[in-house]
């Protein structure tokens, strides 16, 4: 999984003042140094390379990163993280922009507990009988 790179140009053209190396940047969004490492490997963060191996990485990552937590803490999975990310980076309304990929994640929410629902009635109505995994009947 990739990210669009325009997203990180972006945020990292906003920012670029003052700069952090990885383990400040871990450290200010509450993530492990290997955490910012993964998200540089699938795309969602990058950092200017030094000569010497080190990543600087400016203010704006914070925020980025913290935005990626939270996503993904209301379910959002990292490909759709940093697809929504490019397509909120160039809209006018981003709260409405938000809202309605909020809306749509609901849903998704409500049709997966029908189905765990569904599954776990029939587990229920298989539960004591003779043979569980023959189908009821």
């Amino acid at each position: 999984m990739t990210v669009n790179s325009g997203v990180l140009s972006k945020v990292k053209s906003r920012f670029r003042r003052r700069i952090m190396r990885i383990g400040e940047l871990a450290a200010r969004t509450g993530t492990s140094k290997d955490t910012i490492r993964f998200y540089e490997k699938v795309g969602l963060v990058s950092g200017d390379r030094l000569a010497n191996g080190y990543r600087d990485f400016g203010p704006g990552m914070v925020e980025w990163v913290r935005y990626i937590r939270t996503a993904q803490t209301l379910g959002f999975s990292l490909a759709e993280i940093g697809r929504h990310g490019a397509e909120l980076s160039d809209v006018p309304d981003q709260a409405a922009a938000l809202s309605a990929l909020f809306a749509a994640k609901i849903q998704v929410v409500d049709d997966r507990m029908a189905e765990l629902a569904a599954i776990r009635a029939d587990l229920e109505n298989r539960a004591g009988t003779g043979c569980p995994l023959r189908a009821a009947g």
